[in-house]
């Protein structure tokens, strides 16, 4: 996407000299003019109100896709730590690598990150683009996009993936309009057309009815967020290391529009989150009311479980979104989900269908649910969950 300034248009407001992350616009005579140090990351047009900065857009079939090489994945972090996304996606990354015969990268941009540098590496990761600067210490949408846009044109990586949480599918969006890119969202699956070498990109259409593979033949990189819990962590590798490549840029506060002033944790949030509990009970709108949901967490609480429920709950109030497991809410894949009173409906079963061992609890023996379980209970919920509790906490000692 070359980036170019119409000399006519500007005024020499050195607006764009602020917004620029890198020191590549110098004023002369009056003008603003690129100088070597540009990356084609855009961050300047947006800052330009008289329409001078100008992204010339490349037809999709003129990229010269040999200019590609490499697999990507753009980190996620947390309160000092990396994302069970990200680590599913290294790990996966490194097969799509592997098969490609190409490099795995991790672009790792925050604020003393560092030390999740070598973390990537024993999950497969070959280099990882390190970017530090105190602005990226929280995520926010416009310095993201402009860091990671300009390592994509420097680089060129010919896939970059990222989670299809609420900062991937923010960031990837962006990313791919600001570069031209091809992108496909919340898929759960990838694969390497042996011909091709083109990434095929499977998600879930029509309410998941039907499975799309999606391939992205002529813009670069090819694009793809990807749903947590659907691709498998690596057993990590503690002897592997990775390069890392540190990329400098001057950001500057007064040129992002958003501002953090506080960060307010939502009442509940200190429970296990459904993505990385390895157990977890769910609750349908068999539950009749919010306040029987304290049978579901009295159940979890006793097998140390994250809380789930459908999305019939969530919409009729009963229990916080962030609870949601579904097509429309989370995807998880624990070792043990225990569904009471949840009928089983295609969106439900596509973000819990992959659990290593699924109990249904359900009074109708023809409800959906029991297609996909190990185990089923056809029962009232109100007699089965409370007994199960019992017997539970009783075989563990706890009473």
């Amino acid at each position: 996407m070359p980036i170019y300034i119409d000399a006519d248009k500007c005024v020499g407001c050195k607006l764009c000299l602020s917004a620029c992350p890198y020191g590549a616009i110098d004023m002369v005579e009056g003008k603003a003019v690129f100088n070597d140090n540009c990356t084609q990351c855009g961050a300047c047009i947006s800052s330009c109100k008289f329409g001078a900065i100008i992204a010339e857009i490349t037809r999709k079939e003129n990229v010269d896709t040999s200019q590609y090489k490499g697999v990507w994945v753009l980190a996620e972090t947390h309160d000092g730590r990396l994302a069970d996304v990200t680590l599913e996606l290294v790990s996966e990354g490194r097969k799509l690598a592997d098969e490609l015969g190409v490099e795995l990268a991790m672009v790792l941009a925050g604020w003393q990150v560092e030390p999740l540098a070598q973390i990537a590496a024993h999950y497969g990761a070959d280099k990882v683009y390190l970017v530090e600067h105190e602005t990226l210490e929280h995520y926010r949408t416009d310095p993201f996009t402009s860091v990671i846009a300009a390592l994509i044109n420097q680089y060129k990586p010919e896939i970059v993936l990222i989670g299809a949480t609420v900062m991937g599918r923010d960031l990837a969006s962006r990313i791919a309009a600001r570069i031209g890119a091809g992108l496909t969202a919340d898929c759960t699956g990838l694969a390497i057309d042996p011909e091709t070498r083109l990434l095929m990109q499977t998600r879930p259409a029509f309410g998941g009815n039907v499975m799309a593979t999606i391939v992205c033949r002529h813009a670069r990189p090819q694009m793809a967020t990807v749903r947590p819990r659907v691709m498998k962590k690596a057993e990590p590798d503690l002897s592997r290391t990775a390069e890392i490549i540190r990329s400098h840029v001057d950001l500057k506060e007064q040129a992002i529009a958003a501002k953090i002033l506080e960060i307010i944790r939502e009442e509940g949030r200190d429970e296990l989150d459904v993505q990385e509990a390895e157990i977890i009970v769910s609750g349908g709108r068999g539950l009749r009311k919010a306040e029987n949901f304290a049978l579901i967490r009295e159940l979890a609480e006793v097998l140390g479980a994250a809380v789930g429920a459908s999305r019939a709950t969530v919409d009729a109030g009963w229990i916080p979104a962030y609870h949601q497991v579904g097509q429309t809410g989370k995807t998880v894949q624990p070792k043990l989900y225990i569904a009471c009173g949840i009928s089983g409906a295609v969106q439900h079963l596509a973000g819990m269908g992959s659990s290593d061992c699924i109990v249904a609890i359900n009074n109708d023996p023809d409800a959906p649910i029991f297609g996909v379980a190990h185990y089923g209970i056809v029962g009232d919920l109100f007699e089965v969950v409370p007994a199960l509790t019992k017997a539970l906490k009783k075989e563990l000692g706890l009473e």
